[in-house]
């Protein structure tokens, strides 16, 4: 496992979902470890676009005519297609987890159980990082983030005791921010060693994965991409298209809920004089999870939900 990049949720359901047509042109707009991707090409589309900002995901680069890769984020899908020529897709997937190799790289900063510096880029060219936001927001900018972005009901705490102790010294690493989160000393936290694994009390992780994800989210502005990219996949589909989207977390998921239902970013349902719902979407997938035996091989798929849309004629 230490060597896998990724391993997508439910493969099987989400191509089976996007229902590829030959010749057809797709995008992949999260291409990670390449799984997804490998799949549509074997399903027998006609192009591929795979999209991602890590550089790192180039290390799993596909040999196939058919197969283009777009270092960028997925925010800038309609200036890509655009580029490209590309005027309509006959499908599009996206897959909004974040990948092994993020979480188990130590040095990227993604995850509390390493000690490393606050980093959390998908972008590693970007300017801004975690721990610019950990000592450059003010303690109400922090709580807020914590609350809309980690659902933490204690991130005013969280946010306090993070403020207190960026006063004292610069949050710089993993383990500073885990140790000012937790209010205790930075000792108490055991032996971390070359890029060890913290020792964190039991009952404080679930908190910590939450502060954790609150702040790549925010380093990353992924709500803010994702709600670009809705709006650009809606224009580019053709008549009979499908979006396929594995969601997270339940923010995203209810964006992504909402959007595939109305057809708009504020969730408004509109209707005709009849009462009928005016959406250019027809629902095929409201949410699959996976089933028992994928989460035993593959526990971090427990999270994931399966929505899948049909562009309507």
């Amino acid at each position: 496992m230490d060597n896998v990049y990724h391993i997508p949720a439910m493969l099987n359901e989400t191509i089976e979902g996007l229902n590829i047509k030959p010749e057809g042109v797709y995008v992949d707009v999260t291409f990670g470890g390449g799984g997804h991707s490998r799949a549509i090409l074997e399903a027998g589309a006609g192009h591929l676009y795979s999209f991602d900002q890590d550089k790192d995901a180039l290390q799993n680069a596909i040999e196939d005519e058919r197969w283009t890769f777009v270092h960028s984020n997925f925010r800038y899908l309609r200036n890509w297609m655009d580029f490209y020529g590309v005027e309509q897709i006959d499908g599009l997937l996206a897959d909004l987890g974040v990948s092994f190799h993020h979480f188990d790289c130590p040095e990227r900063g993604f995850s509390f159980r390493f000690s490393a510096p606050l980093d959390m880029r998908m972008n590693q060219t970007a300017k801004r990082t975690a721990a610019d936001i950990v000592n450059g927001y003010s303690e109400e900018e922090l709580a807020q983030i914590l609350w809309l972005y980690g659902e933490l009901k204690n991130g005013r705490g969280i946010a306090r005791n993070i403020c207190r102790a960026r006063a004292q010294k610069p949050i710089e690493r993993t383990e500073d921010l885990v140790a000012a989160a937790l209010n205790v000393r930075l000792g108490s936290l055991g032996n971390l060693g070359n890029l060890g694994e913290l020792d964190i009390p039991t009952n404080a992780k679930k908190d910590l994965a939450r502060l954790f994800q609150a702040l790549r989210i925010e380093v990353n502005d992924e709500m803010g991409a994702l709600r670009e990219m809705l709006v650009a996949a809606r224009d580019l589909l053709k008549p009979g298209g499908r979006i396929a989207i594995l969601t997270y977390h339940s923010l995203e998921d209810r964006l992504v809920k909402n959007f595939l239902r109305s057809g708009n970013l504020e969730g408004e349902i509109e209707k005709d004089f009849y009462g009928n719902i005016l959406t250019p979407f027809t629902i095929l997938e409201k949410g699959r999870t996976a089933c028992a035996e994928e989460v035993e091989s593959n526990p971090r798929s427990r999270s994931a939900k399966l929505r899948v849309a049909e562009k309507k004629g």
